[in-house]
């Protein structure tokens, strides 16, 4: 009997908060490759806060997911079956086949992923999109140097843990905000950030102002809200704000209430100077080469550390995902998939 295959798909839209009731489990015939195509079985799933973003029909930098189409995700995946002479049975490979357990490629786009160098899941993790964003948001655009502070918030996730850990080895001062006195303990004992704060803590503003007794010169946006309203009064001038996400705003309806901030906010960036520039990972896709060659290297000295938070089963990645919006994970949210047997 052939092997089953299963697909999640988008089943509505979401109105706010993601729900299960937004998504849809079949099953569906496993694919046969033609001419040039290979069958790849999905290993590892990656769950981002990007995806939510692809729900909705707003405009945005990459296309909605259609009602009914395979929730998008980057993948880890095995070759099973192979007419394409670039790759063989047992290859592993990264892609960007989304939630399900199999699917066809021509091979375009198909990058392998050598598990010798490292765990294969580090290819959607630390070595895989989350942490290129990392490396090419810090160095890129917050340019961090030697004795400055860098403040990022989602700490102990698989972005902000390593922009941290990044600012740390190129001289600066690394203080993380996280959820929690758990996650906090990790990003400055486990990672070696110099401070992190709660962002739940009631005095949280006061807390931050104390643990950046110098001012702030980078800050790696990737939440919004509450927490930059905390960030903004204590920017130095000519700070920089690498933007790659805004998870707190993802699911919002409509305008936050309260009074409009935004004359606040271009004050500072007048009277300060300061640079705040949104970036996409692939506008850095040239320089992929340069991000594989030091995170590699920093990650066999061990000078950097990574965490990740798995779930088994396609069948959970629904929940997973929603949790994750929530700040549920702690690390790199992970759905395995399929187990692996290394060659």
């Amino acid at each position: 009997m052939a092997e089953p295959a299963r697909r999640i798909v988008l089943a509505s839209r979401p109105t706010g908060e993601p729900t299960p009731q937004n998504f849809r489990s079949e099953d569906v015939p496993l694919p046969k490759p033609g001419p040039g195509q290979v069958l790849l079985r999905t290993l590892w799933l990656s769950l981002d806060p990007y995806m939510r973003g692809r729900m909705s029909e707003g405009p945005s930098y990459a296309a909605p997911v259609g009602i009914g189409e395979t929730m998008v995700g980057g993948t880890v995946n095995e070759v099973i079956a192979s007419n394409n002479p670039d790759f063989a049975v047992r290859d592993i490979v990264l892609a960007h086949t989304g939630w399900q357990t199999h699917a066809l490629s021509d091979g375009k786009g198909l990058r392998k992923v050598d598990p010798k160098l490292a765990p294969i899941s580090t290819a959607v993790g630390i070595l895989g999109m989350p942490g290129m964003t990392a490396y090419m948001g810090l160095l890129e655009i917050g340019k961090p140097q030697s004795g400055e502070t860098v403040v990022v918030a989602a700490a102990s996730g698989p972005v902000g843990s390593l922009v941290g850990q990044i600012a740390k080895i190129k001289g600066a001062r690394a203080v993380g905000i996280a959820g929690g006195a758990k996650k906090c303990a990790y990003v400055k004992d486990e990672l070696g950030f110099d401070d992190c704060v709660d962002h739940r803590a009631g005095d949280f503003p006061e807390r931050l102002a104390a643990a950046c007794p110098k001012g702030i010169d980078v800050y790696f946006e990737n939440v919004s809200g509450a927490v930059f309203d905390a960030v903004l009064p204590l920017f130095n001038p000519f700070a920089r704000v690498p933007v790659c996400g805004l998870i707190s705003q993802y699911s919002a309806t409509g305008l936050p209430p309260g009074p409009n901030r935004l004359p606040v906010l271009m004050r500072a960036v007048l009277t300060k100077r300061l640079t705040i520039r949104g970036f996409i990972v692939s506008d850095f896709a040239a320089k992929q080469s340069e991000f594989l060659r030091d995170v590699s290297a920093w990650l066999k000295e061990g000078r950097i550390k990574y965490r990740e938070d798995v779930v088994d089963g396609l069948e959970r990645a629904p929940a997973a995902f929603i949790g994750l919006l929530k700040g549920e994970n702690f690390g790199k949210m992970l759905v395995r998939v399929a187990p692996h047997q290394a060659k």
